[in-house]
């Protein structure tokens, strides 16, 4: 199957009153472990790349290949998407290289920058077919404008979106990037507030420090779009762990790669049920 667009994942599953699992992917195993997941979910998936892993891979390209190539192999609906870019030559070299959506994080700029920058890349990505996503306020997390306290004001963020043209916005209602332990609490009835205000779908950033039941609270409340990292990292870490735990001598890396994207893949799947995910490709 070819990549499909974000935003038609996201409007099936607006229609469905379900939330779309969107990962992150640093490793072909990684890529390979979520396009598995969701497969064996029957669930369409986002699959993730961020400004970060372009940063350690040292090129966008390649990623992007891989991606569509892995895609093409499976019969699994997945879009591809570019997570936190803060740089705008970043977004236009996405956009070039096949990506179906792009994340533009201009959350750190004063507001008035923010739109206009925002407002510039969307008109030019929605020329060439691209659906955006953009981040107002800062996630907590990432040691920005957001502490994990701060929230979203709905009426500011209705005016963002109008403003920018975007078709996703990611909000804050107490997540934090990078959390290890899945302790945070959601503002849920903010999250309704913002579903009623904001005429786009709603993005949750920093999904790994968030409980199960308040997932699935947090999709029925309004939100579509679900991004989890470093949860499925510490799953694929502590599936090498024990590997290397059980054979300290081992070399091979495809023989504690092997069963980490296997744990991985069990996971996504998993987390696909919570958001009520499971089973959706067929419909799309």
């Amino acid at each position: 199957m070819t990549l499909v667009g974000t935003g038609a994942l996201l409007r099936a599953a607006e229609d469905g009153r379900y939330g779309v699992g969107a990962f992150n992917a640093v490793l072909l195993e990684q890529l390979e472990a979520v396009l598995a997941g969701a497969a064996r979910a029957d669930a369409a998936v986002v699959v993730q790349v961020s400004e970060n892993a372009v940063a350690y891979r040292g090129a966008l390209r390649p990623l992007a290949a891989a991606a569509a190539a892995a895609v093409a192999a499976t019969g699994t609906p997945a879009s591809l998407h570019l997570d936190h870019a803060t740089r705008p030559e970043l977004v236009r070299e996405a956009v070039e290289s096949g990506f179906t959506s792009v994340m533009y994080d201009g959350a750190r700029l004063p507001w008035a920058e923010n739109v206009e920058r925002t407002r510039a890349l969307t008109g030019w990505c929605h020329e060439r077919g691209v659906w955006v996503e953009a981040e107002l306020g800062e996630v907590g997390g990432k040691d920005g404008a957001h502490a994990p306290g701060v929230r979203t004001d709905p009426e500011e963020a209705a005016r963002f979106v109008e403003r920018t043209g975007v078709d996703a916005l990611a909000v804050a209602v107490g997540s934090s990037h990078a959390m290890t332990e899945r302790r945070a609490e959601l503002d849920l009835a903010l999250v309704a507030r913002l579903r009623e205000a904001v005429p786009v779908p709603l993005v949750l950033h920093g999904s790994s420090g968030v409980p199960d039941d308040t997932l699935a609270a947090a999709v029925a409340a309004g939100m579509r779009k679900i991004n989890l990292s470093t949860h499925l990292n510490v799953v694929f870490t502590g599936a090498v762990r024990d590997v290397l735990a059980r054979e300290p001598a081992l070399v091979d890396p495809r023989r504690y790669l092997a069963p980490a994207r296997a744990a991985m893949a069990d996971e996504v799947a998993r987390v696909l049920g919570v958001l009520g995910a499971a089973g959706g490709a067929s419909a799309l």
